[in-house]
């Protein structure tokens, strides 16, 4: 249980800190296509949403009943649409050119994307204490769309401070978010656990997710003028999710 519990923080700092990767692309790939990213997010939120509906929570419904696992799941969605109400975060360039006002929107969307990562954190976590290979899913998928994230911190800073450490360091901060929320949830609820606890929180976890495909990666992914290649993209997801599933039965 110690080993599983170590990989579980692994996988959630992995996750979390994949905003990095965004930053390295920011810097140092000139020529990136835009369809890259809504690619890469309908990817995600493919994976997220067929996890969700047909492993999360048919596995909770399974062994707790339908009606405390679905309470627990739109629990989950109404925790993760309260802070997204109460600190929103945002991709969209603001007006102006003035450097103040690109590290102002950069700092800014640093702070949203860390308190978003909180309960991201939580989800993988404790997927991964369900099930290892169940959590690496969640992680690769939440890693993937952790990527334009990192772009969307440290863009607006590097271009205001010409200072690609300070860009680098705040996307960081933005990603560390996560594994401080799966050690939160560990210290504050794992003493607590019980085998009705923990698949209450896994019902929770596909609420969390799938709120988050459809309120953040689904409309940054259709931005694109590509919209059946992004759909595309979200098949592909799901697809490569059911496999995933089946291999590891």
């Amino acid at each position: 249980m110690e080993n599983q519990i170590l990989i579980a923080f692994l996988l959630s700092i992995l996750a979390g800190l994949s905003t990095t990767i965004g930053s390295a692309i920011a810097f140092f790939i000139r020529k990136f296509k835009p369809i890259y990213l809504y690619l890469g997010m309908g990817f995600s939120a493919g994976v997220m949403i067929f996890i969700s509906f047909m492993e999360l929570l048919s596995l909770s419904i399974a062994k707790i009943g339908l009606s405390y696992a679905l309470i627990a799941f739109f629990s989950g969605i109404f925790v993760i649409y309260l802070i997204d109400i109460i600190v929103p975060h945002t991709y969209e360039k603001e007006k102006g050119n003035h450097n103040s006002n690109l590290k102002r929107l950069g700092l800014f969307v640093a702070l949203g994307i860390a308190i978003h990562n909180f309960p991201e954190g939580f989800a993988v976590f404790f997927s991964s204490l369900v099930e290892i290979k169940l959590g690496l899913l969640i992680a690769v998928a939440i890693a993937l769309h952790n990527i334009p994230e990192g772009i969307a911190v440290a863009l607006p800073i590097y271009y205001a401070t010409k200072s690609k450490a300070k860009a680098f360091y705040f996307s960081f901060l933005s990603g560390i978010a996560e594994p401080i929320g799966a050690f939160l949830g560990y210290f504050i609820l794992f003493p607590f656990i019980t085998q009705f606890i923990l698949y209450l929180i896994l019902s929770a976890v596909a609420g969390i997710m799938i709120f988050i495909s459809f309120d953040e990666l689904l409309p940054f992914a259709l931005k694109s003028r590509r919209r059946h290649t992004v759909i595309l993209g979200v098949l592909f997801g799901m697809l490569v999710a059911a496999l995933s599933l089946f291999l590891i039965r």
